[in-house]
């Protein structure tokens, strides 16, 4: 059962995206569709593309703006999303910010310029500007280095205060916990609240600690859906054990990355190919036995997925 946009502002279950490619690692824009309908088929609250997990640093300019209007035809009336507008340099979030305005998105996601590390004026000023920009409102991600600068919660709120446009922060530093705790106690009023990132390693210390909703990768979507839900239920007991029951693939997720998302998604049948762009450790043959047993291990949680 789908769910229209959230007027209210965006909460709970927000997937990142992964971007599908061939195998000759060109777009695969049927994957992209299985994938979102899926994705909204499983109940999340809202979708977040492009990302880290979607490798939008190997995507270009061009690519991530057809993709970003794809996304807003498919969740239009459905489900909300938030736009990815970090860029290669930091010229490119104006531009991805207004393709995500015109697709309908609930709000711009960027992430801190590493050109600003150390330059706190600099980087206040990047987030004034985009704000005063933007159509929509701004979510600070504030990933760690050498993805972002990796503020300290001190550092977010000061740039909070000064850009009434930010209304949200995706927090991913370690401890993510005690971090989201800092952020809450000390949110100004323009701060709606703080997502948790992570790959949804640190979900429970997360929700306890006051954030509003989760955005991890999607290879255990319906796991993080019902967990959201036991969550705001009150049933503790069901949020441990759906936690503790996700948490091997979780750890395997944190090594090989886009490649574990990948692969799950292939063997699910909405990808032809786990190709990736970006680097980084590949599944050897027991790689994909263990997950294949892992996977098996979730089957009334996730359905018979073939390996």
């Amino acid at each position: 059962m789908t769910k229209g946009p959230n007027t209210a502002g965006i909460a709970g279950t927000a997937p990142v995206l992964p971007t599908p490619f061939d195998d000759k690692g060109q777009i695969d824009e049927e994957g992209f569709r299985n994938i979102v309908n899926f994705a909204i088929a499983q109940g999340v609250d809202c979708l977040v593309f492009p990302g880290l997990a979607s490798e939008y640093d190997q995507l270009t300019l061009d690519e991530r703006r057809h993709l970003i209007a794809l996304l807003g035809e498919l969740t239009r009336g459905k489900v909300d999303f938030v736009v990815g507008a970090s860029g290669h340099t930091p010229g490119e979030t104006p531009v991805l910010i207004e393709a995500g305005a015109k697709a309908g998105a609930a709000a711009a996601m960027v992430v801190t310029p590493g050109v600003y590390a150390g330059d706190m004026e600099g980087l206040t000023a990047f987030y004034r500007e985009v704000g005063e920009s933007a159509d929509l409102p701004v979510m600070l991600q504030n990933a760690p280095k050498p993805m972002g600068i990796g503020l300290t919660p001190a550092q977010v709120l000061e740039v909070v205060r000064h850009v009434p446009a930010i209304r949200y922060v995706k927090e991913e530093n370690m401890p993510c916990g005690q971090r989201i705790t800092q952020l809450v106690q000390g949110r100004p009023a323009n701060l709606i609240g703080v997502f948790g990132g992570a790959g949804g390693r640190y979900i429970v210390d997360e929700l306890n600690r006051g954030a509003i909703g989760t955005m991890p990768a999607i290879e255990l979507v319906e796991g993080h859906v019902k967990l959201m839900q036991a969550h705001a239920a009150g049933d503790d007991q069901a949020v441990w054990t759906l936690y503790e029951r996700m948490l091997p693939i979780l750890a395997m997720q944190a090594v090989f990355r886009w490649r574990l998302t990948k692969e799950v998604m292939r063997r699910r049948g909405l990808i032809k190919s786990a190709y990736t762009r970006a680097p980084g450790a590949a599944l050897d043959a027991q790689d994909q036995k263990e997950l294949g047993l892992m996977l098996a291990r979730l089957k009334d949680l996730v359905g018979n997925i073939a390996a």
